[in-house]
C-alpha cells in the first residue's frame, strides 16, 4: 500500500460519504470515469475490494469500511497541517469549509459572498445538513465550521451565538387560522401539519413547543426539504412549523401566511460553531470574527421587521422547562413580546406587499 496516494484517498473517502460515484465526482469536480479509475487503482494497491457494486448504487465492503477509518484519519490531519502551516502564511489564500442546516442557506451564501469580496483568495465551500449529519461531519473533521440554530452536545464545540433566529406556524394566506383573534396552542390539533424529518432542528424546536403547551397534532407528510414543504403549504395540504427565515420571498408577495398564535414566534438564537480540539486557520478565524461582527446587521437589513434583534432576543430559548443556558452575548436582555403582526419583512420598493388581514383591520405577514 505504499504506492497510495492522497487523491486516491480523497477521492474514496467522497465516494464512500455519497455511496454515489456520480455524485462524489460532482463533490469533486472530477468526471465518474475518473472517480471510477482512481477507486480501481487504490483497490489494485489494497489487494482486495473496497466496494460492491450492483448496478448504479455501490457499498462499501468490510475491507473498505476498515479503510475509510483510517482515511479519514489521514485526511484530518493533512487538514490539521494545513491549517497550522496557513497560519504562516497569513490570510492571503486558504481554504474554508463551511457546514451549514438547511435553513440557514436563505442567508449564508449571501454573507458569505460579502467576506469573500473582503478576502478574494480564500476557496470556500458550502455544506449542506440537517443538524445531526453536520455533527457526525464534526466529529470526522469533515468541516472548519458551522452555522446552526441548536449547538450540539454530543461532542465539545465552542459555539457562539450571533443573531435571534424566530421559528412558527405557516400556512396558506386563506387559512382559517389567519383570521380572527389570537388562536391559542390547542386549536393547532386541529389541523394536519406538514413536518421536517428527524434530527432536523426545526423538528425539534416544534417538538419542544408542542411539548410545553401540551398539544397533540396530526402529521399529513414528513419531508427533508424546507422548500418542498413551502409548496405543500401553499398549496393547502396542511400547516406546518418552519424558520421564518426560510419564508421572506413568500411573505413579500402574500403566498404564505403566519397566524398569530400563542407563543409564537419562537426565538431561538443561530450560533457559529467549531469543535474545541480544532485549531483554527486564519481563514476560519476571519470568517468566524466575520459572522460575529456582521450576521446580526446583515439579518436585520435583509428581513427587516421579521427579525428580532439578537442583542434583545437571545434569551429566548432558555425558557423551555429543562433547557440548558448556554453563553449568551454580553449585551442579552429579556426579550420584548413579539407578536405575528410585526413579522412582515420590508416591501421591496418595486413589489408592495398585500398584506393579510384578519377580520380586525390589524396588518398581517
Amino acid at each position: 500500500m505504499k504506492n497510495i496516494t492522497l487523491r486516491q484517498l480523497r477521492v474514496f473517502v467522497a465516494a464512500a460519504r455519497h455511496l454515489n460515484f456520480g455524485k462524489a465526482a460532482k463533490d469533486l469536480h472530477l468526471t465518474p470515469p475518473a472517480i471510477s479509475m482512481q477507486i480501481r487503482d487504490l483497490e489494485l494497491q489494497v489487494g482486495l475490494p473496497l466496494f460492491e457494486r450492483n448496478g448504479k448504487s455501490v457499498s462499501l465492503t468490510m475491507t473498505g469500511e476498515y479503510l475509510l477509518v483510517y482515511a479519514r484519519r489521514m485526511l484530518s490531519t493533512l487538514k490539521d497541517a494545513e491549517d497550522a502551516l496557513a497560519r504562516f502564511r497569513g490570510l492571503e489564500s486558504g481554504r474554508l469549509t463551511i457546514g451549514m442546516v438547511s435553513t440557514a442557506k436563505y442567508f449564508v451564501p449571501r454573507l458569505l459572498k460579502l467576506f469573500r469580496e473582503e478576502h478574494p483568495h480564500i476557496e470556500a465551500r458550502l455544506v449542506v445538513g440537517n443538524r445531526e449529519q453536520l455533527v457526525a461531519q464534526m466529529q470526522r473533521n469533515d468541516l472548519d465550521l458551522a452555522i446552526m440554530g441548536r449547538p450540539p452536545r454530543e461532542i465539545a464545540t465552542r459555539a457562539e451565538p450571533f443573531a435571534a433566529h424566530p421559528l412558527g406556524i405557516v400556512c396558506a394566506p386563506d387559512h382559517p387560522l389567519m383570521f380572527g383573534e389570537q388562536s391559542p396552542a390547542s386549536t393547532l390539533a386541529n389541523y394536519g401539519f406538514i413536518i421536517r424529518e428527524s434530527g432536523s432542528g426545526t423538528r425539534t424546536a416544534m417538538e419542544e413547543y408542542l411539548r410545553e403547551y401540551r398539544v397533540e397534532v396530526r402529521t399529513e407528510m414528513e419531508l427533508a426539504s424546507n422548500e418542498t414543504i413551502k409548496q405543500a403549504v401553499m398549496s393547502g395540504m396542511g400547516i406546518s412549523f418552519l424558520s421564518l427565515h426560510s419564508i421572506g420571498m413568500e411573505l413579500r408577495t402574500s403566498m404564505i401566511g403566519v397566524p398569530d398564535l400563542e407563543g409564537l414566534p419562537l426565538v431561538r438564537r443561530w450560533h457559529v460553531v467549531n469543535t474545541s480540539s480544532k485549531m483554527l486557520s486564519p481563514s476560519a478565524e476571519a470568517f468566524r470574527y466575520f459572522v460575529l461582527e456582521h450576521g446580526e446587521a446583515y439579518l436585520a437589513r435583509e428581513f427587516g421587521s421579521m427579525q428580532p434583534q439578537g442583542s434583545q432576543a437571545v434569551q429566548a430559548d432558555l425558557a423551555l422547562p429543562g433547557r440548558a443556558p448556554t453563553a449568551a452575548v454580553p449585551s442579552a436582555q429579556a426579550p420584548p413580546a413579539v407578536s405575528a403582526a410585526e413579522l412582515v419583512p420590508p416591501a421591496s420598493p418595486a413589489a408592495p406587499v398585500a398584506r393579510f388581514r384578519r377580520a380586525k383591520p390589524v396588518a398581517r405577514g
